[in-house]
């Protein structure tokens, strides 16, 4: 996928089951975290960076969206453990990940965001990454 690209209208279920439509964040600026694995190291202290900083990127009209290969049962569990304010996508069939293209072997975070009205732009998502203090693509 590239910048300009329109994302799938169906991004898939969350953890308990909902079908997520991109038309359900109509308005608002969406971010789509990819990462590999719940309930890792790397990922729940990323995950946990995007919970800490959930409000100010409320405040700033974001919504997140967290999506990897894991399935429903194991995103619930994830989502317990650290309280994790926002939905996860279970990705089981990388149908998303292949689509935005971050899946691969050890193939890191990705942060994609949007508006609906316009494609991302490269100071919507540098900035974005310093905020969060996530690696920069």
């Amino acid at each position: 996928m590239n910048i300009g690209d329109k994302a799938p209208a169906i991004l898939g279920k969350d953890e308990n089951g909902k079908e997520i439509r991109l038309s359900d964040f109509a308005g608002k600026k969406l971010v789509l975290y990819f990462y590999p694995k719940d309930l890792t190291s790397g990922c729940t202290t990323e995950a946990c960076n995007l919970r800490d900083n959930y409000p100010a990127l409320k405040d700033q009209g974001y919504e997140v969206l967290g999506v990897s290969v894991d399935d429903e049962k194991q995103h619930q569990k994830f989502i317990a453990k650290n309280e994790l304010p926002f939905s996860l996508i279970a990705d089981t069939d990388h149908h998303l990940v292949e689509e935005f293209g971050v899946w691969g072997e050890k193939n890191s975070t990705a942060v994609l965001t949007w508006e609906l009205s316009a494609p991302p732009s490269s100071s919507m998502k540098k900035a974005l990454s310093r905020e969060l203090s996530l690696p920069k693509r």
